[in-house]
């Protein structure tokens, strides 16, 4: 049975390291699904340290824009986490600026739908936007909408979700269940 589970937060707030101990307490194969580049000194550090704290044993896919095609390469049942949905969008929203929400809203449904037909064990990371300032170009608007949206796509689709606050996890799904009670 496919299941997707959602970790969000603030950058630097936990939630690749949580995302990494959910998927490796499940006992199965999983496959890393990156969606970074490394572009310069800094993202090579990054991604390097991401390798480093995976365990040896699972796969790595690189995919920066094309994540739902990876998933259809993969075997039926398999677990795969995906780090991250914000740079896929990033990624997405510089490779197709004037159509970027229709093509954001495409891989996120392929995404979903491709998770449910293999019976896959999705684990997504994302960051949460939208808690701080505007931001100042159009650009930066124009992403923090995009991730937005597709957070609340992969979260309406999602069994689990998880707040990562200061390295704790919130389990969103609860409270959410917990406060539609009380109304």
């Amino acid at each position: 049975m496919s299941k997707i589970v959602l970790f969000t937060g603030g950058a630097r707030s936990g939630k690749s390291t949580r995302a990494e101990h959910y998927a490796e307490r499940l006992g199965r194969p999983v496959a890393y699904l990156a969606t970074a580049e490394a572009g310069d000194d800094e993202m090579r550090a990054r991604i390097a340290q991401h390798q480093r704290r995976r365990p040896v044993n699972w796969a790595t896919l690189e995919a920066p824009t094309a994540v739902a095609a990876a998933l259809h390469t993969l075997e039926v049942g398999t677990v795969v986490l995906i780090d991250c949905l914000s740079l896929l969008v990033s990624n997405l929203l510089l490779a197709h600026e004037e159509n970027a929400a229709a093509v954001v809203d495409d891989e996120i449904a392929g995404m979903i739908a491709v998770a449910r037909a293999r019976d896959l064990t999705l684990i997504v990371v994302t960051n949460e936007v939208g808690m701080g300032i505007v931001p100042a170009y159009p650009l930066g608007r124009a992403y923090r909408d995009l991730l937005g949206r597709a957070n609340q796509q992969v979260a309406a689709a999602a069994a689990e979700v998880y707040l990562l606050v200061c390295g704790i996890p919130v389990e969103v799904r609860v409270l959410e269940a917990a406060w539609a009670r009380e109304r």
